[in-house]
């Protein structure tokens, strides 16, 4: 289903990124569905349109939440993935904590690279944030990968940080901020 472009609220060579809409639940819960294989056991995005409705509802109305789509340029603007700032806190932090994940018929090419530099200015540039975060699983090779690729710096590991698929998980720390950002 071709999307407007024109709601991008930024965009490079192959990538836009635009904020979650209750509109999307169709093809967001596809390609969630398409991707399970993919997903498991790291994350476990909404794929029913009432789970989508709550998950799209915090993002849209939570203020200490942010919700980006990436939607593919070359695709007719199709959701190739998702980036999540989760828990902003303004004042003397400025800081978020990210969480992503690509869809199978887009993982491998680049585009959440992309899409994940452009979330990242946005985060410093109209959102005002000094530093962001990500947490990630240590066997997550993928998100590491990208998390790195994007200039994120290693600060540590985190024991038994998050209750994911039935366990409470160990999570590397990685972090960037708007300093590492201009001087890289």
């Amino acid at each position: 289903m071709p999307h407007d472009a024109s709601r991008y609220l930024a965009e490079g060579p192959r990538v836009g990124i635009r904020h979650f809409t209750y509109e999307d639940a169709g093809e967001f819960t596809a390609r969630v569905r398409e991707s399970k294989e993919l997903h498991h056991p790291w994350l476990f995005p909404p794929d029913s349109a009432a789970a989508y409705t709550a998950y799209a509802g915090r993002l849209i109305e939570d203020p200490s939440k942010a919700g980006f789509l990436v939607c593919a340029k070359d695709d007719g603007g199709d959701i190739a993935g998702f980036i999540n700032i989760n828990n902003i806190v303004e004042g003397a932090f400025q800081c978020g904590a990210l969480g992503y994940g690509a869809f199978a018929h887009a993982a491998g090419r680049g585009l959440m690279r992309e899409g994940l530099d452009l979330v990242v200015g946005h985060a410093f540039g109209p959102m005002r944030l000094h530093r962001l975060e990500i947490n990630v699983q240590p066997a997550n090779t993928a998100s590491i990968t990208l998390a790195r690729a994007c200039g994120f710096r290693l600060e540590g590991l985190s024991p038994g940080m998050l209750f994911i698929d039935g366990a409470w998980r160990d999570h590397e720390r990685w972090a960037l901020t708007a300093e590492m950002r201009t001087s890289g």
